[in-house]
């Protein structure tokens, strides 16, 4: 028997009216579990909306620009057994509806620069407003209007009926600019700071040789800003240091068998997650916060720990939640698990949000050192470069040797406003302590 069945919104955290960017099916399509019938995207990131059982579509109900929320129709379908609405489903155990204010990886990758910003000594035109005008924006472009201080209401849309675009709030600000005859910065390096600083170049770069202009991603888009934002704002300082792995490496290679015949990899991702967690309790200002007044000290109790997947869009930050009740084995399947779902683009905000310290590995890619930008709110992040081989003196001066032993370079970047760095030393030495000794890991 044929039953025509609503899809609705599934639970998508406390995310409410969410526009809608991508309609990917359509009327008569048939349609698989899971499948994905609609993108939605907030100020933080895009997520596909999954069908909750197979059928046949009947009847779109939305269209691109609407906004959605938890609960609301998004299509009709036909379908032979009546079906559960996603909306109504519980999420799985290990999926949190903790929210965090904020879901920018932790960079690995050059910062993407806002390429025209307003400094907030600049005179925006006080045009009038019509006090019953609304915007019409995106959240992204909301949020892109918010990091440069300009009013919304006041830019006007030159997109389909009236909607205002990336563009539109680029060109206020380049009027306001000209219009200003304080000499500031149009300098995308300075975005929101006072700073008196040369013009950023102009440059036909194709006088010099061919050349492509390939867009950014919506994903690098939303996430240089954040990534923009902790740089300038966050007093950074990376400590270096590097911590003997050869027994550690022995163990997971002795132990990969078993994970693999229970389908997943024992990484050394899953002994970093579980290590950090040992030294975070030893050193409880790592994970913590800077209340809002910046004079007090939130120190978390709870430890989920955020780790930066590459994706061909660039990169998130699932958290694996509750990471000190968890074994190595259950963290790296978790971990292998958030890895694919982030590839699939298929992560819900509740994935990539709560975050109490975050890391960032390069290890299956190269490098020495590099550093991290803090995931704000957080106070450290930790970067991991690839291991090498290389001899390191054992003993004592009159009777020790050199032995080749796997050295793992390391990278913490915390905020000199709540730790020093004596403090940092500390931690990469006690972690450093934990990784040579598995026993240690394993606690």
């Amino acid at each position: 028997m044929i039953t025509v069945n609503e899809v609705r919104v599934p639970n998508i955290g406390d995310f409410k009216e969410v526009e809608i960017i991508e309609l990917m099916v359509k009327a008569g399509d048939r349609v698989l579990p899971e499948q994905s019938l609609i993108t939605v995207e907030s100020d933080k990131a895009s997520m596909e909306i999954p069908a909750p059982v197979a059928g046949v579509v009947r009847e779109i109900k939305v269209k691109v620009g609407d906004k959605v929320s938890e609960g609301s129709i998004v299509l009709l379908m036909d379908s032979e057994s009546p079906a559960v609405s996603v909306a109504d489903t519980k999420p799985a155990s290990n999926i949190s509806k903790n929210v965090l204010d904020q879901t920018a990886p932790p960079v690995t990758s050059p910062v993407a620069t806002i390429p025209a910003v307003v400094p907030p000594a600049v005179a925006i035109p006080a045009a009038p407003v019509d006090p019953l005008f609304k915007a019409h924006a995106s959240p992204s472009v909301r949020q892109f209007a918010r990091e440069l201080g300009v009013d919304i209401a006041r830019v006007s849309g030159a997109g389909p009926k009236g909607r205002i675009q990336r563009t539109d709030v680029q060109n206020f600000v380049k009027s306001a600019l000209a219009a200003s005859s304080a000499p500031r910065s149009s300098n995308p390096g300075a975005a929101g700071l006072p700073f008196n600083l040369p013009a950023w170049p102009q440059v036909d770069f194709a006088k010099f040789g061919p050349v492509e202009t390939v867009p950014l991603t919506r994903l690098r888009k939303l996430a240089g800003a954040n990534l923009h934002r902790n740089w300038i704002s966050i007093p950074h300082v990376t400590q270096f240091d590097e911590a003997d792995i050869t027994e550690l490496e022995a163990f997971r290679k002795s132990n990969s068998v078993e994970s693999e015949m229970q389908g997943f990899k024992l990484t050394l991702l899953a002994f970093l997650v579980r290590a950090c967690v040992t030294v975070l309790r030893e050193h409880p200002q790592f994970n913590a916060s800077l209340d809002k007044t910046g004079e007090n000290i939130v120190i978390k109790k709870h430890y989920h720990i955020g780790v930066a997947v590459d994706t061909p869009d660039g990169l998130v930050v699932p958290v694996i939640r509750d990471a000190d009740r968890k074994g190595v084995f259950d963290l790296a399947r978790e971990l292998a698990e958030m890895s694919r779902l982030a590839r699939d683009r298929k992560l819900k905000p509740g994935d990539m949000q709560g975050g109490t310290f975050s890391i960032s590995s390069l290890g299956g890619i190269g490098g020495m050192s590099f550093t991290p930008i803090i995931n704000a709110p957080e106070v450290a992040i930790l970067g991991v470069s690839r291991s090498v081989i290389r001899p390191v003196w054992t003993g004592k001066a009159e009777t020790g040797q050199f032995q080749p032993r796997l050295m793992l370079p390391l990278s913490l970047s915390y905020d000199h406003r709540v730790i020093d760095g004596a403090a940092g030393a500390r931690f990469t030495t006690a972690l450093a302590s934990v990784l040579s000794d598995i026993r240690r890991s394993l606690l």
